[in-house]
Formats: C-alpha cells, structure tokens, sequence
C-alpha cells in the first residue's frame, strides 16, 4: 500500500517535532546579541505549520525567568480540506501546545516577556525555544532572515510555462497570459505569476498592506475594483524577492481561492485554503 507524503506529514502533526540544523544562529535585541548559538534545533510544537529555533539555555546571553505572561489565543485553520487543523502561523507565540514553562528574557534592554519556553520533552532539555517576533534581527550565518525560520522540508520551484491562462472575477477579465511563470511550494496551491503586461492594470489599486514570507520575502499588494465591487488585496507581487524566487520579481499574482481560473481552456475549481 502506498504511502501519500501528504499524509504522512499531516498524521505528524499532532506531535512535537524537532530537527537540528547545522548553521550558526544568532538573535539581537536593541542592538546587542542576545542568542548565539552553533547548536540549534528547529521545533514545530504540535499543530503548528511554522518552525521556531531552540537554543542551549547556556547560549542566551540573558536571564531566563519563569513568566506571568497571559497564554495567546489559539487561530486554527485548515490548509486544505484533507489537513487535519492546525495553528494558524500569526497565532502567538506564547499558544503553547505542548507541556512546559513560559520565560521571560531578561537582557539589559528589557524583559521580553514570555519569549522562550522551556519544554519538557527530553529531546530539549537545556534548550529554550524562542519567539521570532521578540527580536529586532534574525541572523543565519551572516546573513539576515525574515518572516520566521526557514523549514528545510519545505522548498520553493519557479517554472516558466506557456499554458494559456485566465484570470476572472464576476464575469470580468483581470489577466490574460500565455507566459506565467508557476510558483510551486511544498503543500500550498501553485501560484501563477504574471507579467504586468498581460493583467488589466486599470482594475487594480495598490494598498498599504504588505507581507512578509521567509522564503520570497516582503510582497505589495493591490485591490481589484470590478461591477462596482471592491475585492481587497487580491493580488500581490514582489519587487525585491529572495533566493529561489528571484524568477518572479516584479510579476503579479493573484489569490486563486478569490478568482476563478481558466488553465488552456479548462475551469479550474478554487482551492480551500486559509485565504480562501
């Protein structure tokens, strides 16, 4: 009987898991390093989609002190109708889904309240695992991260592809291209970005809001106006990506869980997602 990758991976996501990674990992606040570490962990406390980084309790230059912190308020979702649910990642930090004791980071800035937690597995012990959003910078080696830790199970392909495609929303064309270039990531819809050439720019609008992704980095975004309706960041682009998206900078792309699709003459069904 075969094995769907897929399933696997969701069958484990009631466990707490954790993966050491080889690169030296640093974390500054108000302008002084707080963790410096060669001997991180990567942890996915359970439901969560998202990885933090544990560090050895004697690699955090502060004082760890137990916390009066308030718990965060649990987000779930489900990243597709097959997907058990899980934590949406902007839930906070301080949702602890596994037993052990919320810390503060006493450094002599401040105290970051409630930014490790020391789990009781014995896979972590003498490790605190940290929240990203707590700190200023984030460093792999020498160079800055964003977003959150990168999950090395998890990667990013961009294809150039000449399928004809369409892009609709109540009866109106936003985009007609026959040059996308197709983003695949592990376990998300593929996205197809599109030359600004090819999409009825006229429709759109840009906005304030913006979004950060460890792996492509800091994207814009627009809104449509079509048949007098406002539909709200619907599409995005990234004008600076990094690594491996670098193939679709400056192209836009738009949420397919809002718009209706046509892929060389075919409807495609809308996927179920988070942003559905």
């Amino acid at each position: 009987m075969a094995t769907w990758i897929r399933e696997a991976e969701a069958a484990t996501m009631a466990d707490l898991r954790v993966h050491p990674v080889p690169q030296r990992v640093r974390a500054a606040h108000s302008g002084a390093t707080v963790v410096d570490t060669t001997s991180a962990i990567l942890v996915w406390e359970p439901r969560r989609v998202v990885p933090s980084y544990a560090a050895p309790v004697h690699d955090v230059a502060a004082d760890l002190v137990r916390s009066t912190a308030e718990p965060a308020q649990e987000h779930e979702v489900r990243i597709d109708a097959g997907h058990p649910l899980v934590l949406d990642p902007r839930t906070g930090f301080g949702a602890h889904s596994t037993p052990g004791v919320a810390l503060d980071v006493r450094t002599s800035a401040g105290d970051l309240r409630g930014a490790a937690f020391a789990a009781e597995d014995p896979a972590l012990q003498d490790y605190v695992v940290l929240d990203w959003a707590a700190f200023d910078a984030w460093f792999e080696e020498d160079e800055e991260m964003v977003g959150h830790p990168r999950d090395p199970f998890k990667r990013i392909d961009c294809l150039r592809s000449s399928r004809h495609l369409v892009i609709e929303i109540d009866g109106h064309v936003l985009a007609d291209s026959r040059r996308p270039v197709m983003l695949l990531e592990t376990w998300l819809p593929v996205r197809y970005y599109l030359p600004w050439a090819d999409v009825r720019r006229d429709l759109l609008t840009p906005t304030d809001s913006r979004s950060v992704c460890a792996y492509k980095g800091s994207a814009a975004y627009w809104s449509a106006r079509v048949g007098g309706e406002t539909h709200a960041d619907l599409a995005w682009s990234y004008a600076e990506p990094r690594h491996d998206a670098l193939p679709v900078r400056d192209l836009v792309a738009f949420f397919d869980e809002r718009v209706d699709r046509v892929v060389d003459g075919v409807r495609v069904e809308r996927p179920v997602t988070p942003w559905s």
